[in-house]
């Protein structure tokens, strides 16, 4: 409070970044932006983030959440285990949100959407959806956590 003005509280703690191999920055920069627009502390890795980087720095941060991007198409690989080692770090209740181009080939959105609801993802986005709809179910996924507590 060094100039008597106190920034109010984070609406949440958010890390994201950009999967694998992928050094695609634009999506991930843009969501950053807008998820701190939002109210929302981010920690932004940036690129080439590995998932223990990515768990490590929800774990130091006491992160609400992980949002990962991925435009090479990689990320159903990138993603495997993704939950198990999130558990295994204590982050039982991270939510973790995927969008972008995540697959490669011409897979039907629903099909791909259910392949990484069943690797624990809690909610994937397909190409060119707006960060304003990932942002609107952040706020309504952690507003019913905090409910259920």
């Amino acid at each position: 409070m060094e100039d008597g003005i106190t920034k109010p509280e984070p609406k949440g703690r958010v890390v994201t970044g950009v999967i694998g191999a992928d050094v695609h920055v634009v999506g991930n920069r843009l969501l950053a932006a807008a998820l701190e627009r939002a109210g929302f502390k981010v920690i932004n890795l940036g690129v080439l983030v590995s998932q223990e980087e990515f768990i490590q720095a929800a774990v130091e941060s006491n992160a609400d959440a992980i949002f990962i991007s991925s435009l090479y198409g990689h990320a159903e690989l990138d993603c495997e285990g993704l939950r198990e080692k999130c558990i295994e770090a204590g982050l039982e209740k991270i939510l973790i949100y995927i969008g972008g181009n995540i697959a490669l080939g011409k897979r039907p959105w629903p099909e791909l959407e259910t392949r990484f609801l069943q690797m624990g993802i809690d909610r994937a986005f397909p190409p060119r959806t707006s960060p304003r709809v990932g942002i609107g179910f952040l706020e309504e996924d952690l507003s019913e956590r905090r409910s259920a507590r």
